[in-house]
């Protein structure tokens, strides 16, 4: 099998689009920038050196191990939970969900878009304990300090691990995921179902917004009791 084999039609597909010689393009991609403020935004959702980082293995070595999971044929969830299963994390995870949307992305997929709906996803990592962290998002008197307007109905948790709610009556869920990380703790929000793009856009922007003045709550020591 050719080495890196959608990897490398992403780079031909760049140098076809701006006339960049392979190398050009390779290393524009592989940092994951915009050479424009008109162009799409990045395929990668971070840098090789960001991703190598985080998991180990650079771009094209992901990729590479994709095509030979024949992931261009798999679902979204199916990418996600054999990325995860090689990286010993969960798929909500923001490493598992890096390489799977750069992955589907690269692949020309509509990013969130699935057999049941639109999903989102935002993370952050904020520096306080997990159980800290996990309480300011359960606990509804805390929760309405930093996300407005939240129409949240629990329906499981396992303590400072996961927590999973019914959105308002749209039929659509949110699935949370807490990490701890040193002195540190990450969560990370997936919201599935979503009727159309434009939904999912707007609860984009809305989980990262709320997650940021979570973030500025718990850091500032703003106390909530």
């Amino acid at each position: 099998m050719t080495r890196h084999k959608s990897f490398k039609r992403l780079v031909r597909a760049r140098m076809e689009k701006t006339g960049e010689s392979y190398t050009a393009a390779r290393a524009v991609i592989l940092g994951a920038s915009e050479t424009t403020k008109t162009e799409d935004p990045p395929v990668l959702v971070t840098s090789d050196e960001g991703i190598r980082k985080r998991t180990g293995r650079g771009w094209e070595e992901w990729f590479e191990l994709l095509d030979g999971w024949n992931a261009a044929e798999q679902t979204h969830k199916e990418i996600a939970r054999r990325v995860g299963g090689e990286l010993g994390i969960d798929p909500l995870v923001w490493e598992a969900q890096a390489v799977t949307v750069s992955y589907e992305r690269a692949r020309g997929r509509v990013v969130g878009q699935r057999v049941d709906g639109f999903t989102i996803t935002a993370s952050r990592t904020v520096a306080v304990p997990v159980e800290q962290l996990y309480d300011s998002f359960l606990e509804e008197d805390r929760r309405a300090g930093w996300l407005p307007e939240a129409t949240l109905s629990l329906r499981s948790a396992t303590k400072a691990k996961t927590a999973h709610f019914d959105w308002g009556d749209d039929g659509s869920r949110v699935h949370v995921i807490f990490v701890q990380k040193g002195d540190r703790s990450t969560l990370t929000v997936e919201h599935a179902r979503l009727v159309n793009s434009a939904a999912a856009e707007k609860m984009k922007q809305y989980w990262r917004q709320g997650l940021g003045r979570l973030k500025t709550v718990l850091e500032g020591g703003e106390n909530h009791d």
